[in-house]
C-alpha cells in the first residue's frame, strides 16, 4: 500500500531526479513560464516555491542556501533581484499549473507551470444572464435594484472622466504657455541677430566710404605733384637750352673778333 508515501520518482534515480528539478527550476525562473508534463509540474511546484520564499529576504545566507539547490548563479541572481521582490506581498502560491491535454506520441498529460506574478491575466468580464421569472413584481424590483448600482457606477465614471479632462486641459495650457515662451525667446534672439547684422553692415559701409574718400584724395594729390614736377623739368630744360645758346653766341663773337 502507498499510504503516506510523499513525492514522485518520475522514473529516475535520485541524482537524475534532482538534476531534472534543478534544470526545470532554473528555466522557470528565467522564462517565468514553461511547458512540461503534469507530474513534473506538480513536483516542480514543491521544489521551487520554498526557494522563492527564501528569495523574499536578500541575504548572503539565503543566497547560499538557494545556490545549493539550483547550482546556477544566473538563476540565483535573477531569483533574488526580480522574482523575490515581485512575490514579496504574496503569502505562498507563487506558481500556477494549467493542463493542456495529451501529448502526441506517448499520450502524456501536458501542462504549463508559470509564475503568478509575471503571468497574471485577468479574466474577461462574464455577462450575467437574467433569469426569467413568471412573477411580474420581482422583475420590476430587480430592474430597480440593478439600476441603482449602475447609476452609482455611471456617476463614478463621469467623475473620473471629468477629472481626466481637467488634467488634460491643465496639461494643454501648460504646453501652450511653454510654446509661447519658446516663441517669444526665439523672436528676441532673431531681433538681436538682426540688430547685430545691421550694425555690422553699417560699419562695413562706413569703412568702405572712408577708404573711397581717402583713395580719391590720394588720386587728386598725385596729378598736382606730377604737374609740378613736369613744370620744374621744363624750366630746367629751358635754362639748359638758353645757356647753350649763350655759349654758342659768345663763341661766334670771339671768332669774329679774331
Amino acid at each position: 500500500m502507498r499510504h503516506r508515501v510523499k513525492g514522485r520518482k518520475l522514473g529516475r534515480t535520485t541524482p537524475h531526479r534532482k538534476a531534472t528539478l534543478r534544470a526545470l527550476s532554473s528555466a522557470l525562473i528565467r522564462e517565468h513560464r514553461i511547458e512540461t508534463t503534469v507530474a513534473k509540474a506538480k513536483e516542480l511546484r514543491t521544489f521551487v516555491e520554498p526557494l522563492i520564499t527564501r528569495a523574499k529576504v536578500d541575504t548572503t545566507h539565503n543566497r547560499r542556501q538557494v545556490y545549493s539547490y539550483l547550482q546556477d548563479k544566473v538563476a540565483v541572481t535573477q531569483l533574488f533581484e526580480t522574482v523575490g521582490p515581485a512575490a514579496a506581498d504574496r503569502p505562498g502560491g507563487y506558481t500556477r499549473v494549467l493542463k493542456l491535454g495529451f501529448r502526441v506520441g506517448d499520450a502524456a498529460e501536458m501542462a504549463v507551470i508559470e509564475l503568478v506574478d509575471f503571468n497574471d491575466v485577468q479574466p474577461e468580464g462574464k455577462e450575467s444572464k437574467k433569469k426569467k421569472t413568471r412573477r411580474a413584481g420581482k422583475s420590476s424590483k430587480s430592474d430597480e435594484t440593478e439600476a441603482a448600482p449602475k447609476s452609482k457606477k455611471g456617476a463614478a465614471k463621469e467623475a473620473a472622466v471629468a477629472a481626466e479632462t481637467e488634467v488634460e486641459e491643465v496639461e494643454a495650457t501648460e504646453v501652450e504657455e511653454a510654446t509661447a515662451e519658446k516663441v517669444e525667446e526665439s523672436a528676441k534672439v532673431e531681433t538681436e541677430k538682426e540688430k547685430k547684422t545691421t550694425a555690422e553692415s553699417a560699419e562695413v559701409e562706413t569703412k568702405k566710404e572712408v577708404e573711397t574718400t581717402a583713395e580719391g584724395q590720394e588720386e587728386k594729390a598725385e596729378p598736382s605733384a606730377e604737374k609740378s614736377e613736369k613744370k620744374e623739368s621744363k624750366k630746367e630744360s629751358d635754362e639748359v637750352v638758353a645757356k647753350e645758346e649763350d655759349k654758342a653766341a659768345e663763341e661766334d663773337d670771339e671768332e669774329e673778333k679774331k
